[in-house]
């Protein structure tokens, strides 16, 4: 089955600046007790793996696009009351299953599962007193980030759709660090949601952390077998609205019950459909037609009504009728089918998306989150011991260079953003849109030889330091050049040709 996301090593130059950032901004607020708690809150973040919020409309598929992240039964999918409030999934040594109320002390739940899926429930605390559930749980597909589920931003029930709003308060430091944002059709309250957390991430542009999701996928052809291709051509033309654009990394369609399948398939899934598959071909698609035929109890299959239901539960009818047609065309066992299963959901390339733009660079947009805090301190709560906060926090802004790709990043697809069209993708490239390392900044293989490498370099060194002495460009877009001049420069001084990851700037090549 497909593996789940690794993390990427932390990039300690930034991370270690900035964890002396927050010593010494808790010196200098240590009169202010709530000042304090928000910056050592924040300091211990550093540490810890990137927070994703799983975010959408009433039954967009949150909890279930989050068990096929996860490769597990946690996230419950009914409409019970635990799909009311917060629920954060983490790593964890053991189970765990905490209640954190409003107010008062948090206090551990039992940890029940029934057929293989974890039961949640309030232990009779009313939905509004929660402020969330914590559930620690040892699988690797919590190791590289901690995955917010929350409830719909379009409940008609208002303090369920305010939970979901509430990430998005300057304040609320349980809040997340990136957004996966799932809709079925895009409508301007989601456009109004995306750009409101844009604005309370203080980014000028948010879609360096905010990944859409075309969530039931399935469902946009229909159920048809091709209905995965018509929602890739409705994705594509999503991402390519400006408004769209604007806030948002990608648009990526994901059948997220058949991607759950695919990484829980086990053998006696593939018996059952292969049982199916073998069965009379018209008499099996009759009963494809709908659920209601497809269960009934007398059916010309050697299959018994109890097993199509289950699998009817666990892939639902297009999931059923996508893995017998890849059975049909010689898929030969469970495993290759799982993985056959995850990649045609989109759940592989949502996964391959969250490593290059989310976990791969953790450690920069945790650090890009302190920043913030700080600066946002220093706004709003002004000292005359300040001053000296006031520079390192300068110092910083100004000299690192995953900030300063970040912030380029989130301007480059701005309206007024500071690349010309034909260059936007090399520029955001370079970047690190596609990934962190010298390869695919220069959009090589990520094998390519060294030399290779280096000779790529060189050459996107020479026509961005051109780009950046054209007369006619903007002063913007001769600062944004003058960002990829200095990036490339840090790839070709590297020893390992990968950019520089402390502050101060890149030493140009010899």
């Amino acid at each position: 089955m497909t593996a789940p996301v690794e993390s990427a090593p932390a990039a300690p130059g930034i991370v270690d600046d900035v964890r002396v950032l927050l010593d010494d901004a808790i010196e200098v607020y240590r009169d202010e007790p709530d000042a304090v708690a928000a910056l050592s809150a924040q300091r211990r973040r550093l540490d810890e793996p990137l927070r994703i919020a799983l975010v959408g409309r009433v039954k967009a598929g949150k909890s279930t696009l989050l068990n096929a992240l996860v490769g597990e039964r946690l996230a419950p999918t009914d409409a019970g009351e635990c799909t009311r409030v917060v629920t954060w999934y983490r790593h964890g040594a053991v189970p765990r299953v905490a209640l954190h109320p409003v107010d008062g002390a948090p206090r551990v739940l039992p940890v029940r599962r029934v057929e293989g899926a974890l039961q949640l429930d309030l232990a009779g605390t009313p939905a509004e007193e929660v402020d969330r559930l914590v559930v620690d749980w040892p699988t690797g597909g919590l190791a590289a980030a901690t995955l917010l589920d929350t409830p719909g931003i379009s409940s008609l029930d208002v303090g369920n759709s305010a939970r979901a709003w509430a990430l998005l308060d300057e304040e609320e430091l349980p809040g997340a660090d990136a957004v996966v944002f799932l809709t079925r059709q895009m409508q301007p309250e989601d456009l109004d949601f995306l750009a409101r957390f844009q604005e309370a991430t203080g980014a000028t542009g948010v879609h360096t952390t905010t990944i859409t999701v075309l969530s039931r996928a399935d469902e946009v052809g229909a159920g048809r077998v091709d209905a995965l291709l018509a929602a890739q051509r409705v994705a594509r033309r999503m991402s390519e609205d400006p408004a769209v654009r604007a806030l948002s990394q990608a648009v990526v369609p994901v059948a997220g019950l058949v991607g759950l399948a695919g990484r829980m398939l086990r053998h006696r899934d593939f018996v059952t459909l292969h049982s199916l598959a073998t069965a009379d071909r018209a008499a099996l698609d009759a009963m494809l037609l709908t659920a209601d035929r497809f269960c009934r109890a007398e059916a010309p299959v050697p299959v018994s009504r109890e097993l199509r239901v289950a699998l009817l539960e666990r892939l639902g009818l297009f999931g059923i009728r996508l893995a017998v047609a890849l059975i049909r065309t010689g898929v030969p066992d469970a495993g290759a089918l799982g993985d056959q299963l995850v990649r045609r959901s989109g759940l592989a390339e949502l996964q391959r998306l969250l490593a290059v733009h989310f976990v791969r660079r953790s450690a920069a947009l945790r650090a890009a989150t302190a920043v913030r805090l700080v600066a946002r301190l220093l706004r709003q709560r002004p000292l005359p011991a300040a001053g000296g906060l006031a520079a390192h926090l300068e110092r910083i802004q100004v000299g690192s260079q995953e900030l300063a790709e970040l912030e380029l990043l989130a301007r480059s697809r701005a309206v007024d953003g500071p690349f010309p069209a034909g260059l936007r993708a090399e520029a955001e490239r370079l970047l690190g849109a596609d990934g962190p390392a010298p390869a695919e900044r220069l959009g090589l293989a990520a094998d390519a030889p060294a030399d290779q490498v280096r000779s790529a370099a060189t050459a996107a060194l020479d026509r961005w330091r051109e780009r950046a002495d054209d007369p006619r460009a903007t002063r913007a877009t001769v600062d944004a050049c003058e960002a990829l001049v200095r990036c490339c420069e840090s790839i070709l001084a590297a020893p390992d040709g990968a950019p520089g990851s402390g502050t101060g700037p890149a030493q140009p090549a010899p």
